[in-house]
């Protein structure tokens, strides 16, 4: 999407013309403002990323990251191959400062509103310093996001006290204590503390996230079909959610994934956001709307002044860290 005052968006679709054409054709009042490129070569959801990234170049998904690149583009979404994206965003867009991979962060909602969770899936092992890389940039993306002015921020841990946890998660402790970045860290938090919103930003390795991330999923499905059965159970039953139903509809509508959909790729040099798979119009609308936000924000500016601050490879050795 290309950004062109006083705040209009413009969208380039890459992909079939024929299959775009006949979609805009039945909303013709985004026609104007989209723009097709054609192309009929696409990355398999089950490829391999290597695959990807020696195949890619011209599909759709690629030709979309290279918008971004060269500048034509502000932002990337796509609902494609997830391991296929983060390598071609990060082959050709490249890294902030000296970060090794992306962090893919999940909008989590809470009892005070929304908590940015990373990382869920892109980075399974974790040492101390990557932990403190994921700190520094979901501490920008809840600012760019959420409009907080100083996100509070914790790191996952089986217990909240020093000498709890492995050795990369206390020694990440040791050097978001220690460094001067200007963070608001809180220190550890437990698995609850995700849906209380304890803190605004929670960080963990991608492995740990990631089943977090899909057990919550998981219960919300089974919470939405209980309450379901139960309110049909019975004429009183049925009374009772009628009554309720604006408050039911309400609590739906903050479960509903489509409104927290899309995660992006933290430490690119670009904006490129994974929508989920299976989401609808509105939750790849979603999408949409927090790449736009993204893209009107200063994080990245904020990332790469917090990154400066971090401990030299041997100092952080020092202080705990292991290795990956």
């Amino acid at each position: 999407m290309t950004f062109f005052p006083p705040g209009a968006v413009r969208f380039l679709l890459h992909g079939d013309e024929a299959v775009l054409g006949a979609a805009l054709a039945r909303t013709p009042a985004a026609r104007p403002f989209c723009e097709v490129r054609h192309t009929d070569l696409v990355i398999a959801m089950d490829a391999k990323p290597a695959h990807a990234m020696r195949r890619g170049k011209g599909t759709s998904m690629w030709n979309a990251v290279e918008c971004v690149r060269t500048g034509e583009a502000m932002a990337a979404v796509s609902a494609g191959n997830t391991g296929a994206l983060m390598a071609i965003s990060r082959l050709v867009l490249r890294m902030v400062a000296d970060l090794d991979r992306p962090a893919l962060v999940a909008s989590w909602p809470t009892l005070r509103g929304h908590t940015a969770v990373l990382d869920v899936g892109a980075n399974v092992v974790c040492d101390a310093e990557r932990l403190v890389e994921f700190a520094i940039m979901g501490a920008a993306f809840h600012r760019a996001v959420r409009k907080s002015t100083r996100p509070t921020v914790g790191l996952l841990n089986i217990g909240t006290e020093i000498d709890k946890g492995h050795e990369e998660v206390r020694g990440a402790d040791r050097l978001l204590r220690d460094n001067g970045f200007d963070l608001d860290y809180r220190g550890f938090v437990e698995g609850d503390d995700i849906a209380r919103g304890t803190v605004d930003v929670v960080v963990t390795d991608g492995f740990t996230g990631n089943v977090a991330l899909k057990t919550a999923e998981g219960l919300a499905r089974f919470f939405r079909a209980e309450l379901r059965t139960t309110l049909s159970s019975g004429m009183l039953s049925k009374l009772g959610a009628l009554v309720a139903s604006r408050s039911l509809k309400k609590m739906g509508e903050r479960l509903d994934p489509s409104s927290i959909n899309g995660g992006p790729f933290l430490g690119l040099n670009g904006i490129v956001v994974k929508s989920h798979g299976g989401a609808d119009a509105r939750g790849f609308a979603t999408a949409i709307r927090l790449a736009a936000d993204l893209a009107r924000s200063d994080f990245a500016a904020e990332i790469e002044r917090n990154l400066k601050l971090r401990t030299p490879a041997g100092g952080a050795d020092e202080a705990g860290r292991s290795a990956a």
